[in-house]
């Protein structure tokens, strides 16, 4: 009987399959792992927030984990950004790719593919992407075993604040027990998630730190307008008293001033006065407060997204938001790419190995969104590169269109056949009589000499025959035009398409016309050059004739 190889995880610890089916990293009210949080965000200023980064950069990292949640609650501008990015990729579909063509790797693809299917893949990712704001994310797989074969049961997200990093390297994470010790991660237990936005420590790589700096001055910037709004948002009340008022007198009228603006109304004697005195520059100082708040969001948006065209109403046009919506599109893939290998490492591998063993290798999930295709740019330059003896491969265009190979006596969309009808009469045979097919129709030809005749106008036809009437023949040169222009248009018609083709796939004029002199050297002139050298021999040859006519007639 051949025994089970023994499984190590990606830091070379050894695999407890009798610990995969169980929770080890559950929160528990009385416990070490407590889902009560702090609140270190209540009355932080830059010491007490630089103490908090000082304290995470050396591996406790707790309150910085709690103060990164309490942005996300009370700044609804990052927490829409963040959860843009992280829904974004989460959403996008999820393919699988079999390590080869052998059926056992067909079968294993399978089998994901199946498992992918599930309702709660979508806010799975979701929280994996937790990793972009804090740096660091920890989800722990639940193994379901109950019908003999390993299969991911719940995918759990744990909090962050119950991890620790071990203090050689501040890299390796470790797990808190339920006594308090650092452990390291059960093996082939947890999704690790690490998704950067620097270069640096794990505990330093997250927008939260960013976002944790901005969002205090926002608050700052939002305090003191609360403050001028209600100091200068209403007038100032001053209340004016006739000498000799009394002290309950100047009460009464302190009282009647102080509440006017709560109450709206307010009894003094007939003697005292109380005038209002409007701030002259109340627009000019909410503006300012305002336009720090909007600067501020705008940076957010720019870490986050990369861009604010999406988020914020900036003037620049459609070419400006679209090329605000590429970078999003960058930083998206970005995303896509992280999480797909984070899955790979962590899930994938480790349940294959979990049913099947060690493999050679293993299928591979891929989070990206499918490429759309240009299909009115690619059958336009098909329909003119075509003809011009461009050759493709009809596999590859309805890959690239869409479309699978058509199955065998399926009902098919295609070009209609033309009929083949036998020709009635031999090629370049001079169309005969309709009424007598016997009797060829004579045609009228301003003949150059020696030269064959060329079409002219076709005699009447009637009913009773064929009439005696003759049109005046052309004139030599029109023929001989009409003739060149008929047999050099093939070679003019590819000129042309080719340089439409070109001027099609140009980026600019300056494209275009280096293209042009890249293909002139190739370009087949041969019959174009056949053609009018057989019009300028016929021409000069009737040239000779019609001077040797006139010598002779005369």
């Amino acid at each position: 009987m051949a025994q089970t190889p023994q499984l190590l995880d990606r830091w070379g610890n050894p695999v407890r399959r009798q610990a995969l089916t169980r929770e080890v990293a559950a929160p528990t009210l009385g416990g070490v792992r407590s889902p009560l949080s702090g609140y270190p965000g209540d009355g932080l200023n830059p010491v007490r927030l630089a103490s908090i980064m000082r304290s995470a950069d050396q591996g406790d990292a707790i309150q910085y984990f709690e103060l990164a949640e309490t942005v996300e609650e009370r700044d609804p501008h990052y927490l829409g950004v963040i959860s843009t990015r992280k829904r974004s990729v989460s959403q996008i579909e999820v393919t699988v790719e079999a390590g080869s063509d052998d059926p056992e790797d067909v079968k294993i693809a399978d089998m994901v593919r199946d498992w992918l299917k599930r309702d709660e893949l979508t806010d799975d990712l979701f929280h994996i992407l937790d990793a972009i704001g804090k740096g660091v994310s920890f989800t722990e797989i639940l193994w379901d075993s109950s019908e003999g074969q390993w299969q991911p049961g719940q995918l759990k997200w744990r909090d962050p604040r119950h991890f620790r990093f071990a203090r050689v390297d501040l890299e390796t994470p470790l797990l808190l027990d339920d006594n308090g010790a650092e452990v390291p991660l059960e093996p082939f237990h947890f999704i690790y998630a690490n998704i950067a936005a620097k270069s640096g420590l794990p505990l330093r790589s997250g927008l939260g730190r960013l976002a944790t700096w901005n969002w205090m001055f926002k608050a700052f910037t939002q305090r003191d307008w609360a403050i001028f709004t209600q100091t200068y948002g209403q007038p100032l009340r001053v209340g004016k008293w006739h000498q000799g008022a009394s002290e309950e007198d100047k009460a009464t009228l302190f009282r009647a001033v102080a509440n006017i603006a709560g109450d709206c109304a307010a009894t003094i004697p007939d003697s005292m006065m109380i005038d209002f005195v409007e701030s002259k520059n109340v627009g000019t100082g909410s503006a300012l407060y305002k336009e720090r708040a909007d600067w501020l969001d705008q940076q957010i948006s720019k870490a986050v997204l990369g861009q604010t065209a999406t988020t914020d109403a900036i003037a620049g046009g459609h070419a400006v938001g679209q090329e605000h919506r590429e970078v999003q599109e960058d930083i998206e893939t970005a995303d896509a790419r992280a999480l797909a290998a984070i899955l790979n490492r962590d899930l994938i591998r480790p349940w294959v190995q979990l049913e099947w063993g060690p493999r050679k290798r293993y299928p591979r999930l891929v989070i990206a969104r499918p490429k759309v295709e240009d299909i009115a740019g690619m059958s336009d330059a098909l329909a003119k590169l075509v003809p011009l003896g461009l050759k493709v491969e009809m596999s590859e265009v309805r890959d690239r269109l869409g479309f699978a190979d058509p199955k065998p006596g399926a009902e098919v969309l295609g070009a209609r056949a033309e009929p083949e009808n036998e020709p009635t009469s031999a090629p370049n045979a001079p169309p005969t009589d309709p009424i007598n097919h016997d009797v060829k129709i004579k045609r009228v030809s301003g003949e150059i000499k020696h030269g064959p005749g060329y079409p002219g106008m076709e005699v009447a036809l009637n009913q009773e025959g064929a009439s005696a009437a003759l049109s005046v023949a052309p004139a030599p040169a029109d023929l001989l035009a009409e003739k060149t222009a008929s047999e050099a248009q093939p070679a003019v018609a590819a000129m042309i398409g080719q340089i439409e083709a070109m001027l099609g796939a140009a980026g600019s004029l300056d494209e275009f016309r280096e293209m042009l002199l890249a293909a002139f050297p190739s370009i087949d002139s041969t019959h174009l050059a056949t053609v009018l050298g057989a019009a300028l021999l016929t021409a000069d040859l009737a040239g000779r004739a019609a001077v040797a006519d006139e010598e002779q007639n005369g």
